[in-house]
């Protein structure tokens, strides 16, 4: 079982809080709010996707390229993947 359909409602679930945030910057710009406040929800929303990354990436590395993988050239095709993904999430 792939590890985004077994952890589905709790990824879901920090989906669902990130999309939150991201409402509650649109309410805040729309009310004028002190942009420390918006700054402080940026960064909440920041450290809630790394968070997600972090969860989802965890589980593709264990699931992907763990040691139960045998197939060498499965395991290069995956590590070239993820690493291509991470390079374009640190950019």
């Amino acid at each position: 079982m792939a590890h985004t359909i077994k952890d589905k409602k709790k990824l879901l679930t920090r989906v669902r809080r990130i999309k939150g945030q991201a409402e509650g910057i649109e309410r805040a710009l729309e009310q004028e709010t002190d942009c420390t406040a918006v700054l402080q929800q940026i960064a909440a929303i920041r450290g809630a996707v790394n968070g997600l990354m972090a969860e989802v990436l965890e589980g593709h590395l264990r699931d992907h390229l763990g040691p139960n993988v045998t197939d060498v050239q499965q395991r290069t095709a995956e590590l070239d993947e993820v690493v291509g993904i991470l390079r374009s999430y640190l950019k």
